[in-house]
């Protein structure tokens, strides 16, 4: 390590403990985090497109993941290389911003360095490559923009937006059943939509899985869908025309905040104590009746006393619901939550066509289905599946096709998919290339060949032989001038991807090709890693 002077020519050591610490300079450096950056999308680059592999995680303490989403995947991996590390953010910052796209951006980002690694060994300053690239970027970013389309729907058309979520879900796990599922995202999104603010609350949208029965079975609910039951096995099952009294005090006498002492000794101040709690549960109880309350839903518990009252009562409850399922139950039925029983008031309550309890095959689980509310902008998607992994699986599935069609309401452009839009840019990255005349055209040409790996990684992964594919469809584009040729990953017979109904939101591709671009870009200024030695 480098020694500085003092005014009278004495050394001494700039970083303290410096025997202790590991240091990387240069090139080296630069070769280290792009080695570790190109490992991190070497694991994903397989899970890639319609035919991508799973992923099989376990967790320390023992529970296993099946996946083929970028994020999860990153997510779930114990990662401790610094650069690893950005490349696991590149892929969150994705799934939280487009939320699909996970996994391309990873493998683009990882091209990218792979390029920039072969221009650094011809003696070209990272700097510049960077510059170029950034530059190759903004020529990529304007040039989707000319190639997509707009499309339009409506809350009758609903085609086009059912076909882009089906994109999506045609490289997962659930791909048998992607019309289904795509269908349910897109009526789920518009039912929570607000189309003239061009906006969607994906909270309004709960998914709730329980496992038995097949993912056929799986069902959007225009209601609220809880994991609980009646309170009192004699309760009825199902109530119409309920109004709902919902609450987040408990049912039972109230507790001074201080602390008291009750000195009872004798029999009779027992019993007046007795009846005047039992006053006050009857008080309680008939305060729900008088308001006109027909089902409570409470936020704790409640002792058998109350239950056994409610029950004679007549008043159906439901207890130990948790504080984001009231919220939504208030927002489908149009109640409010009432925090004192004294609060209590008819126009409080919540209304819902129907509330039925139902169990599912020979176990005794049950649910609730709160529906045909008042005001249906909270649904439920309610997924089916024979083990715990698939259901999981479908919700992160459907977590994705949500957010796409969440980011189509807000801006219906789309390109094609299949590798066309990548390898479209990569033609007009390439031709850009020529019109500067530093040593930027070389980082340039580099972007367009990192573009390329996105369509190489499809056809691998469809066991296609990639370069005679990739170079086949290429010069078709060219010849024909048609940005829509893409690879034929599902082996349909036609390379155009407007024929097979392949789209992706235009938005989702630009945020992929900025964000892998600026990673790339961080990780090539790093020309020095000081790091705590291993003992």
């Amino acid at each position: 390590m480098a020694l500085a002077f003092d005014e009278f020519g004495r050394p001494f050591i700039i970083l303290r403990e410096q025997e202790k610490k590991s240091r990387l300079r240069g090139l080296d450096a630069q070769k280290a985090n792009i080695a570790a950056g190109k490992a991190v999308a070497r694991i994903l680059r397989t899970s890639l497109g319609p035919k991508g592999m799973d992923k099989m995680l376990q967790s320390p303490d023992g529970d296993v993941t099946i996946t083929n989403d970028g994020a999860t995947i990153l997510e779930q991996m114990d990662v401790d290389n610094q650069i690893a590390k950005l490349m696991v953010e590149l892929s969150r910052s994705q799934d939280y911003e487009i939320g699909d796209g996970t996994t391309g951006v990873v493998v683009m980002a990882g091209s990218l360095l792979e390029q920039a690694e072969k221009l650094l060994e011809r003696g070209i300053h990272p700097i510049r490559i960077a510059e170029g690239y950034e530059l190759a970027s903004r020529i990529a970013f304007d040039h989707l923009e000319h190639i997509s389309h707009k499309f339009e729907f409506s809350a009758t058309n609903i085609e086009p937006l059912v076909q882009t979520c089906m994109t999506t879900l045609s490289s997962k796990i659930v791909n048998r059943c992607k019309r289904t599922l795509a269908e349910i995202a897109v009526k789920a999104v518009l039912a929570v939509a607000d189309l003239e603010r061009k906006d969607v609350n994906l909270d309004l949208i709960k998914v709730e899985g329980k496992v038995g029965g097949k993912l056929e079975d799986t069902e959007l609910v225009y209601g609220i869908i809880v994991d609980k039951d009646m309170s009192h096995p004699q309760m009825p099952k199902r109530i119409e025309d309920a109004k709902i009294a919902i609450l987040t005090c408990p049912f039972e006498p109230p507790k001074p905040k201080t602390k008291h002492k009750v000195d009872i000794d004798t029999v009779e101040k027992f019993q007046t104590l007795r009846e005047q709690e039992q006053k006050y549960f009857d008080e309680m109880v008939q305060k729900c009746k008088d308001v006109g309350a027909t089902l409570v839903i409470c936020q704790w518990g409640f002792d058998d006393e109350a239950n056994h009252l409610l029950m004679h009562r007549n008043l159906p409850a439901v207890r130990w619901v948790g504080g984001v399922e009231l919220e939504l139950i208030a927002i489908a039925t149009g109640g409010r939550i009432v925090p004192r029983f004294q609060e209590l008031s008819p126009e409080k309550l919540g209304k819902a066509g129907i509330v039925r309890e139902k169990s599912f095959g020979t176990t005794k689980d049950r649910m609730l289905y709160i529906e045909q509310c008042a005001n249906s902008r909270a649904v439920t998607i309610f997924i089916r599946g024979g083990n715990k992994m698939m259901i999981e699986e479908t919700k992160r599935s459907l977590h994705d096709a949500l957010c796409v069609a969440r980011n189509l309401i807000r801006n219906n452009s789309i390109v094609y998919g299949g590798g066309s839009a990548e390898i479209s840019c990569s033609v007009a990255v390439e031709a850009a290339a020529d019109r500067y005349p530093g040593v930027e055209q070389y980082a340039i040409r580099s972007f367009a060949d990192a573009l390329d790996a996105i369509p190489l990684a499809l056809a691998e992964n469809s066991g296609l032989s990639p370069i005679d594919t990739l170079t086949a469809v290429k010069s078709q584009q060219v010849k024909e001038s048609n940005p829509h040729c893409g690879i034929d990953c599902n082996d349909v017979g036609t390379n155009d991807m407007k024929e097979q109904n392949v789209f992706e939101t235009l938005i989702g591709k630009q945020q992929q090709i900025l964000l892998a671009t600026q990673v790339v870009k961080m990780i090539l200024k790093i020309d020095d890693v000081i790091s705590p030695s291993d003992y």
